[in-house]
């Protein structure tokens, strides 16, 4: 221990560390360490290649190799399957939150930022702003990757394509703790890749994704019915090209709740017996 004053806060403030901290300046720090996640992007081009090109890749393969077996026409193939390919895109950028703060955690960066006077809660909220900002990117990728290739938005517009990107970011945010919890009791990072892989490989090629569920066996689809997957990628569907809106929009928003209820309050549990 060197005696040496403790750091002054971000407003200049010169508040203490664990002082409590007001909440415009808790969210003032809380994206000032988004941008700190969003920085380190540059510095790790396998998540980078993972969000970008990965998501261009599954596209092109969907479309181009399997969509005139699957759908008979490569447009129409494409026209399904775009919108269930944002939502599966979404779900594993998702577990970027969970890799970035079990490294964070793994490394001591932070048992650094416990000892400076931010708000407790500013990195993770960090993280989670971090995340819809990388969604985003996301969405708007393969959309574009999408018109591209010939997708085109049916009679809701451009509206209805807005509807689709709030709900995805909605989702993603209830989502999100689920990775965050992963985060938290993973010992290190490959391990909250390799238990992401485990759980959303089956959930999202168990949907309705790539082919209607009307073409599996009976006991699957009462599965795929009410996978989590299938309704928001069926709400996306009649947002971006027309169609039934309200019934999976209203499903996709209950799922998001319950998620967000579950492991919201576990992930911060989990979170404050760490720090």
């Amino acid at each position: 221990m060197t005696g040496e004053a403790a750091p002054r806060g971000p407003s200049g403030a010169g508040s203490e560390p664990g002082a409590r901290v007001g909440l415009a300046e808790g969210v003032r720090q809380s994206l000032t360490l988004a941008w700190r996640t969003l920085v380190q992007v540059r510095h790790n081009p396998f998540e980078l290649s993972d969000f970008s090109i990965q998501p261009i890749m599954f596209v092109l393969l969907f479309t181009y190799v399997f969509g005139g077996a699957i759908a008979g026409s490569v447009h129409d193939y494409l026209t399904f399957m775009l919108p269930g390919m944002i939502v599966m895109n979404m779900l594993f950028v998702t577990l970027y939150v969970g890799q970035g703060l079990n490294t964070d955690l793994t490394k001591g960066v932070f048992d650094r930022l416990r000892s400076l006077p931010i708000a407790r809660w500013a990195p993770l909220a960090g993280r989670i702003a971090a995340d819809q900002v990388k969604q985003a990117w996301s969405i708007l990728l393969v959309f574009v990757v999408g018109l591209i290739l010939g997708f085109r938005l049916g009679s809701p517009g451009p509206v209805g394509m807005l509807g689709a990107v709030v709900l995805l970011l909605v989702f993603a945010l209830a989502f999100s703790w689920v990775a965050v919890l992963v985060g938290l009791l993973a010992k290190d990072a490959e391990r909250v890749q390799i238990f992401g892989f485990t759980a959303l490989f089956p959930l999202t090629f168990v949907s309705n994704v790539f082919v209607p569920a009307d073409t599996m066996p009976g006991w699957l689809q009462a599965f795929v019915d009410v996978n989590p997957v299938s309704v928001l990628a069926e709400a996306c569907r009649g947002l971006m090209l027309g169609g039934a809106v309200a019934t999976p929009v209203l499903k996709s928003l209950a799922w998001a709740v319950a998620i967000g209820a579950v492991f919201a309050p576990l992930s911060v549990w989990v979170f404050k017996r760490k720090l």
